[in-house]
């Protein structure tokens, strides 16, 4: 049973990192874009489970300057490189573990191992992430920083009521 908890943990990480590179990458893409949605974000009104409206759809409500979306567009374009390759080695682990079949008699082997370098790739990731949380917060004004914080505490709020309402547990950011 704990094999189990390891494949599943395992897994849960993996989806979890890459659904976070593409909060990651749209906070870029939304930085070049001007206009206000006049439609809820996908996924209704809450727009929790479609993590690429996360951070980028925050900032997008901050009303960022020019220079400031280049800025941190810049941040974005300076750590991809990175943020790509600690993706692919998560890729590339849990393709491993896809690979071989739950009855194989060496599967706990392959969950362990798989596990195992998934760690620091999730703790490089992990620093990572908060390093350029980090330098876009830096390129805010003291009053978008509150603005943001504000908004997040809000995001957080809707998903907690939203989950509780179908039953579920939100999604962390």
């Amino acid at each position: 049973m704990k094999s189990m908890r390891n494949i599943l943990a395992a897994t849960a990480l993996a989806a979890g990192a890459l659904l976070t590179a593409g909060t990651v990458f749209s906070i870029a893409a939304a930085q070049t874009t001007t206009t206000t949605p006049t439609t809820p974000p996908a996924g209704g009104p809450h727009g929790w489970h479609h993590h690429h409206h996360g951070m980028g759809f925050l900032y997008h409500k901050l009303g960022l300057t020019d220079a400031q979306k280049t800025a941190i567009k810049g941040v974005m374009q300076a750590n991809s490189a990175q943020m790509k390759s600690l993706h692919q080695q998560m890729r590339t682990n849990y393709e491993k573990l896809q690979q071989t079949q739950p009855n194989d008699p060496n599967y706990s082997n392959v969950v362990a191992q798989v596990s195992a370098a998934n760690a620091p790739v999730h703790q490089q990731m992990d620093t990572l992430k908060a390093t350029i949380r980090q330098e876009i917060f830096a390129k805010l004004t003291p009053a978008q920083q509150t603005q943001l914080q504000t908004l997040q505490t809000q995001m957080a709020a809707r998903r907690a009521a939203y989950a509780a309402a179908a039953g579920t547990t939100p999604p962390a950011n």
